[in-house]
């Protein structure tokens, strides 16, 4: 093998261990979550949410556990979308207290962020809330832009699916002075589907 063959060959090894090394995220949707909405006294429609189990199998547990047949007694089912900021994002998921200040989550308290290889990078995008750095709970937000100064800071778990038109609805709700929407947002009815074992 001439020198000029064996560099060649350690750069392509190089560039292939490279490519390898910062591969993407396996996105397969591993889970589906239905929340059926109400808005006021009306059905407001359906939210498809589709879960990231691959990436991040600790945060979609804690989530599945709570949108499913719930956790301790918690779950979804009968909670607000409590936060909605227009351009922003709409959160939800407090199954504590139903307002916004409580943190629960089948781990504890909190849990700690699990990965960031997930980016805010479009409308839709499923993301946890937090108080700061490790402070998972069952709290969650789903984005209506890109937000990408979020990056690092909160962990990227899914996407909607279906029913973006529905979270558009929320984000235009009226809120008052602390964000919350004026008409009660209610996640009536919560079902998971499992597509992929995690």
């Amino acid at each position: 093998m001439t020198a000029a063959v064996k560099v060649c060959f350690v750069v392509s090894l190089v560039a292939a261990t490279l490519e390898s090394s910062y591969s993407k995220p396996d996105t397969t949707v591993t889970h589906k979550v239905t929340f059926d909405i109400g808005i006021g006294n009306r059905d407001a429609g359906k939210i498809v949410l589709g879960l990231y189990g691959k990436v991040a199998p600790k945060t979609v547990k804690n989530f599945v556990a709570f949108a499913g047949d719930g956790y301790k007694g918690f779950k979804y089912e009968g909670t607000h979308f409590h936060r909605v900021i227009k351009d922003f994002m709409i959160q939800g998921g407090d199954v504590e207290k139903k307002e916004g200040r409580g943190s629960l989550s089948i781990y504890g308290r909190y849990f700690d962020d699990e990965t960031f290889d997930l980016k805010h990078t479009e409308p839709g995008t499923l993301s946890m809330a937090n108080a700061g750095k490790n402070t998972n709970g069952a709290q969650f937000f789903i984005t209506t832009v890109a937000t990408t100064w979020l990056d690092g800071h909160h962990v990227v778990f899914g996407k909607v699916l279906e029913g973006l038109d529905v979270v558009r609805d929320i984000e235009g709700l009226k809120t008052n002075g602390s964000d919350v929407p004026v008409e009660t947002v209610l996640i009536k009815k919560s079902s998971v589907q499992e597509l992929v074992s995690i």
